[in-house]
């Protein structure tokens, strides 16, 4: 399948059955200092975007394949750059099946796109900081946009969405990770009043030389953040297990989301293993280190 990974097992949304608008190459207007794909300029428009019908014909045969939570739409980038999102939202809802989308904000603010994701049942949007500054540094956005149009688009769109909007922060150290931006932050969620707060930190294989700060720190700044219902994921067993994905399939979501070893013992049924070994045995892996947890990356 060219379009559809997983399902992986998320700590926040149970199994997660992913569509990638963008499977050919990376297309996004940031290039964030922790994101898990190749550092890239920001481009503010698609070329030659995928059609909506070849996308949801692999969504229909995937989702008589798999069990999984929720039907996640996101992109080799940004999820909301792709021209045809409201007619595939339109295809998608006739499943019935929950759907999220995965988004970095920076088109909240348009018309349009509103009034693509308020169909959707979860909308999480990014919003790394509130300061420009810090906005630029950690999120590194194309040219022309800036944070108080995401923040206002936010505040907006939180009028007219009935569903679960999630807003997360991740935080890289020496980057986001002050009090002062916090209590910056806190200000602006008590005016967009999300359902849930998610504070994380880099917890996978990022573009650039960057940290993470520890689990303690984030409990630490999440104590700036008042009266949200707040989420921090941690390394805890996840209790799903991800089945019987071909060869293909587990290359694709590998090359997509790497897997540290805990994920390899405890989420993959012995046949998914044995595939997952033999990918190894052929060098078709790489493995890579962050904060003392091994990885696993496709390499092609």
């Amino acid at each position: 399948m060219k379009y559809i990974f997983g399902p992986v097992a998320s700590r926040r949304f149970g199994m997660s059955l992913g569509i990638d608008l963008s499977p050919d190459k990376k297309r996004c207007n940031f290039d964030c200092i922790y994101c898990e794909l190749e550092p890239a300029k920001p481009i503010m428009e698609y070329d030659n975007p995928p059609k909506v019908d070849d996308i949801f014909e692999e969504v229909k045969e995937a989702v008589g394949k798999f069990e999984f939570d929720v039907l996640t739409i996101t992109s080799n980038g940004e999820p909301t750059l792709y021209p045809n999102l409201n007619e595939l939202i339109d295809k998608l809802k006739t499943l019935n099946k929950k759907l999220l989308i995965l988004s970095n904000s920076s088109t909240i603010m348009k018309k349009d796109i509103q009034n693509a994701l308020k169909k959707l049942d979860i909308v999480k949007l990014s919003l790394d900081a509130v300061t420009p500054s810090v906005f630029k540094k950690i999120d590194r956005p194309a040219k022309g946009i800036n944070i108080e149009k995401i923040i206002n688009g936010i505040i907006e769109f939180r009028k007219i969405y009935n569903g679960e909007l999630i807003i997360e922060t991740l935080v890289v150290k020496g980057i986001n990770d002050r009090v002062d931006e916090f209590k910056n932050l806190n200000e602006v969620l008590a005016k967009i009043n999300p359902d849930r707060v998610d504070i994380s930190t880099i917890d996978r294989p990022p573009a650039y030389r960057v940290e993470g700060v520890s689990i303690e720190r984030l409990f630490e700044l999440a104590e700036y953040i008042k009266n949200q219902n707040i989420f921090i994921p941690t390394r805890e067993k996840i209790n799903y297990k991800i089945e019987n994905l071909t060869k293909e399939e587990l290359l694709e979501t590998l090359k997509r989301r790497p897997f540290s070893e805990s994920d390899v013992k405890n989420i993959l049924d012995e046949h998914t293993l044995k595939l997952f070994n033999d990918l190894e045995k052929e060098k078709l892996l790489e493995e890579i280190w962050v904060g003392g947890v091994k990885f696993y990356k496709a390499l092609v």
